[in-house]
């Protein structure tokens, strides 16, 4: 499995609708409300093999209300 964080900025009072719709697609382990440019920052694992852009995009390109993303890859250094 590979970790990645996704950013998302969300369209002003729209974050907790967000939050809701990623909750139900059960597709981040983790999700919290942040503070600054972004609004939320949910960890996510990745099947092996997957392509991660295809991965990622079809699991969020559906839920309104999400103006931006960034997507931050992890890597094993230890």
């Amino acid at each position: 499995m590979n970790c990645v964080f996704i950013q998302l900025r969300c369209s002003p009072g729209r974050t907790y609708e967000v939050a809701d719709a990623i909750y139900d697609l059960e597709f981040a382990s983790e999700l919290f409300s942040t503070s600054g440019e972004y609004d939320l920052i949910m960890k996510v694992y990745i099947p092996d093999g997957e392509d991660v852009g295809r991965y990622i995009n079809g699991k969020i390109v559906n839920i309104p209300h999400i103006d931006r993303s960034l997507t931050t890859l992890t890597f094993r250094a230890f």
